[in-house]
């Protein structure tokens, strides 16, 4: 009748209601040993820890090694403030020789950056279950903060060896050597693995892609041809057949591969491959061609082939005949804010000026935290009136970004330095052009930076600079091969 009750109350009710119930009947039934384990689990739920402490203390004085799992099914906490709470309130209780307790406590404590207490849980934990796959795995995963690499290697080694039909503990051990950067031991480790679990299209999968990282490219290839088998896989293993003929530089064959990917999370990605693969043949028909069949087969597609279509359109100096595919794409899609940053991107700084602020203060509205929509709408200002503080403030803001910020990207940063650099040149500004692009040059050379560098030190006069800057760009970019006169003067 209690369990009958209590379901009733699970279903209706919310988990407090349960709780308190559950805790009536129990304080009326004392003996009822069933509802104790109720009791433990919905305080668990409620985030009530002293309750469910105390109720876990009776149950461990009751049967030290009791089966707690059902109770634990489910209420591991989200935040940090309840996980302290629930280690708090387990922390008394004797899990010496309860397993279910001692591997909650280790991961708690490995969690809180306590390896070397969370250890002597596991190992508690182990004592009970020396094979028990979850805890070798949580055991691992702590030595990892304690011990060197190859301890824990050889840990999880010997652990797999004893379960030699654990799938789990090979793809730990395989993973863990790729982190380790030691690609070609995981390798052999998954072809070993391949060869016991030859059905098995996860480590298939993963035994491909690994041999495509080391340039493996026969063992790729003949191990995507058998996923190619399993319809379930055939996209993924058309895509990386694909990619391995693209790395052996056979295009004919990527192609054919790329193109009959059909699966919509692989679909684009392969299509745009296929299109460089047709302007790398100065086939520019071909790969409109191949955008426009996407847009056919894949509607959600649509804005991103407008935009890559529009992209080949400007390479081939149709700017107009781009700026009017996205004007009219925009107009099908009005809320899309790829074809609007596209559009404001192929408009001209000054004599579209009122037009693409319009445009870059409705996307800035749409999504107010977009830095690249905030970068172009600085260079768009600056480009308009060079000591546009707006403009100086949204560029330096970005270059200010730090590199472990979750916003960070180093492509935008650059483009910040190269708006600022081009504005400190247009005030003639040249040693602050240098401060801003010199070093970044040194790491990460582009052809803009080059291009703004060379004109600060036509600027100050630096002719050996200039020099050695120009043959610089000329090796790495082709510039100025055909008239290098001309070039020094234009920029």
């Amino acid at each position: 009748m209690f369990e009958r009750a209590l379901s009733l109350s699970l279903r209706t009710e919310r988990v407090e209601k349960s709780l308190q119930f559950a805790k009536s009947w129990q304080d009326q039934n004392p003996d009822h040993v069933p509802a104790w384990f109720y009791v433990a689990h919905l305080a668990l739920r409620a985030h009530d820890y002293l309750l469910a402490g105390e109720t876990l203390n009776r149950i461990l004085l009751y049967d030290p090694r009791a089966d707690l799992s059902e109770i634990l099914i489910g209420i591991y906490p989200n935040n940090d403030e309840d996980k302290r709470e629930l280690l708090a309130a387990l922390q008394p209780l004797d899990s010496e020789q309860n397993a279910s307790l001692s591997v909650l406590k280790a991961g708690l404590l490995y969690q809180f950056n306590e390896p070397e207490i969370a250890i002597v849980h596991i190992n508690r934990a182990l004592e009970r279950q020396p094979d028990y796959v979850p805890f070798i795995t949580l055991k691992a995963d702590i030595l990892r903060k304690i011990v060197t690499a190859e301890t824990v290697v050889n840990y999880v080694s010997q652990a797999r060896l004893r379960n030699p039909d654990s799938k789990s503990l090979y793809l730990y051990e395989i993973r863990y050597l790729l982190d380790l950067k030691q690609s070609q031991e995981a390798w052999q480790l998954l072809l070993d693995a391949h060869g016991r679990f030859a059905d098995d299209a996860e480590i298939t999968l993963l035994a491909a892609l690994v041999s495509l990282d080391i340039e493996e490219y026969n063992s790729a290839d003949e191990l995507l041809n058998m996923l190619a088998k399993n319809p379930a896989y055939l996209d993924q293993a058309y895509y990386y057949l694909g990619i391995s003929a693209e790395r052996q530089q056979h295009f004919d064959q990527a192609k054919y591969y790329l193109n009959g990917v059909m699966q919509e999370d692989l679909v684009l990605e392969a299509r745009r491959k296929v299109v460089a693969f047709e302007l790398l043949n100065g086939d520019v028909d071909a790969a409109i061609a191949t955008l426009e069949k996407l847009r056919k087969d894949f509607n959600v597609f649509a804005p991103d082939t407008f935009v890559l279509q529009a992209d080949i359109l400007w390479q081939q100096n149709e700017s107009e005949e781009a700026l009017r595919l996205l004007t009219k794409a925009a107009r099908k899609y009005p809320d899309n804010e790829m074809l609007l940053f596209a559009r404001a991107q192929l408009l001209d700084d000054k004599d579209d000026y009122i037009v693409k602020r319009t445009l870059l203060n409705h996307l800035q509205a749409l999504d107010p935290t977009n830095l690249s929509y905030q970068l172009s709408y600085a260079q768009l200002l600056l480009a308009n009136e060079r000591s546009s503080e707006q403009g100086l403030a949204l560029a330096t803001a970005i270059i200010q970004i730090r590199y472990d910020d979750p916003r960070y990207d180093n492509e935008l940063h650059l483009q910040a330095l190269n708006v600022l650099a081009g504005n400190a040149l247009a005030n003639e500004n040249y040693q602050q052009v240098i401060d801003y692009l010199q070093t970044p040059y040194d790491v990460f050379p582009t052809l803009r930076s080059g291009s703004l560098l060379l004109r600060a030190y036509q600027g100050l006069g630096n002719n050996e600079k200039v020099e050695a800057l120009l043959a610089d760009l000329q090796q790495r970019f082709s510039f100025g091969q055909h008239n290098i006169n001309d070039r020094i003067q234009l920029y």
